[in-house]
Order: structure tokens, then sequence, then C-alpha cells
């Protein structure tokens, strides 16, 4: 179907520059027009088929094995916030069994005439209703002691990728900074086997200056954990694999903190752990 649509729009582009010329020539200005027609479409055709072929590369993501199904569905519906500039990212992911707790931070500034909330992607396998979500965020920027506890909202539907939006107490104007910090709670998501992390943003911005994240296990050990990248055409590569940065009896930490980050990639943590380490 794509090879179809491809052909049309070439040979509809050289219809139109062919009937674009001749109307010109011949002073006919219905020949003119009709080509013009003709290459407008034909371009809006050819742009069309390649957003379609892209969205498609991202929806069919597999590492280690493993197809990463909540980032492919992500990738098909992925909204960005156009209001605001990260400029710190910090991002934990606790395990414990099949339970994982993950918490984000976000700093920056507004970029727009004005701004009243902060959009969040939860991606995950393990579908959980939203209202039966553990989830809550504080405004740190007008509210450092943690006093009042705000509910995100669900923006679009609701399913194995969601979108929501944290209100701030406070809208923030032009140039005005940001602090927010999400945590949300995900029971049963985590498997044995090969398992996966995603840290995504929704931010429509070229670069992020800073970024840090830490998978932190605390009951199991993983066999190996390994972090790589997918750019926004939907292509991975393996950045490295990742060694403890903290260990003691009670839970093993892994840290990867990278600067200027391209904002429209995805940070893909894989590991694999046995069903005897995960109770």
């Amino acid at each position: 179907m794509d090879s179809f649509k491809d052909s049309l729009a070439y040979w509809s582009s050289i219809l139109g520059t062919v009937l674009s010329v001749l109307g010109l020539s011949e002073s006919s200005l219905l020949l003119a027009v009709l080509g013009s027609f003709l290459l407008a479409v034909s371009i809006a055709a050819l742009v069309y088929a390649q957003r379609q072929r892209q969205r498609l590369r991202l929806a069919a993501i597999r590492i280690e094995g493993r197809s990463i199904d909540s980032l492919n569905v992500a990738s098909l519906g992925r909204r960005l916030n156009r209001s605001l500039i990260v400029q710190e990212a910090d991002q934990v992911a606790t395990i414990n069994g099949e339970d994982l707790v993950m918490t984000w931070r976000y700093g920056g500034y507004c970029r727009a005439p004005h701004e009243a909330a902060v959009e969040f992607s939860i991606d995950t396998d393990n579908h959980i209703p939203f209202e039966r979500l553990e989830c809550f965020a504080y405004d740190l920027q007008h509210d450092p002691e943690r006093a009042h506890r705000i509910r995100p909202v669900l923006l679009g539907a609701d399913g194995l990728s969601k979108k929501i939006a944290v209100p701030l107490l406070e809208r923030l104007s032009a140039r005005e900074p940001f602090n927010v910090v999400l945590t949300c709670a995900l029971p049963g998501c985590m498997k044995s086997g090969v398992e996966y992390y995603t840290s995504t943003m929704s931010i429509a911005q070229g670069r992020v200056p800073t970024c840090t994240v830490r998978l932190i296990f605390l009951d199991g050990r993983p066999e190996w954990v390994r972090v790589y990248e997918c750019d926004a055409s939907g292509a991975t590569r393996l950045l490295r694999d990742l060694r403890p940065s903290h260990e003691t009896e009670q839970l093993i930490e892994y840290t990867d903190h990278a600067d200027d980050v391209a904002a429209q990639s995805a940070r893909i943590y894989v590991f694999r752990r046995t069903a005897d380490s995960v109770r």
C-alpha cells in the first residue's frame, strides 16, 4: 500500500510539474492551477507516507528479544508540551520483586506567556486503570515543604501508555522557573526474565542539559543491566552495560547520568532477573 501511495505521489508530482510548465508557457491559467494543485497533493502524500513509515518503525521496537510494548504504544500517540523547557531531569525507578515505583523530578522554565500544568508519560506493559493508580505530585517551586499533595489528571486514553498532567499550584508566566516531582506506584508490572524500564520525556525541545536515571533493586539482583537509546526515527543502539553504583545488603543501585541528551529520544534500561530472584 505504501509503495502504491509513493508511486501515485511520484507520478502526480511529474504530471503536476508538466501541467504547470505547459500552463505557464501557453499562458493557460487553468493548466497552471491544475498542475500546481497536483504538485501540492503529491508533496502532501509523500510527507504523509514518510510519517506513517516512521510511526510504524517506532511501533515495532524489540531489544534483547523483548518487544518494548509500552514504548511502541506511546510512540503512536506521542504528545509534546511546547510551553516548557526542561533543564534538569531526574528519575528513580525502584523495583521490588514484581512491583515498580517511579519518581520523576523535572526542573526548568516556562517559555510560553503562561502554563498551568506539567505533563508526564507513564509507560508500562501492565495496564492498571488510572483511577486505581497510586500517583501523586508536588509543586516544589511553590511548595518546597511538600505540604500540598497534587493528584494528576489523565489526558486522553487510558492504556499501556498514559499521558497525565500535574496542575501547578500557581500558573507560570514567561521565563518563570518550575520544579515538579511526581511519584507513581505500578504493582505487578515487573516479571522474571528480560524486563525493561523506559525513560522518556514529552517536551518539545532540542536537547536536555542534564539527565539522571537511577535503578534501585530491592529484591533480587539482576544478572545484567544495559542501557539502549532509541532516537526519533525508531533506530536503537546499545550505549553500554551498567555497573552497580551502590550496593548494600538491602539493595543494589545502578546510575546512568548523561549531559546534553536529545529530548526526542528515549532511553531503555533492559535487565534480566531469574525467577528465584523475583518473589
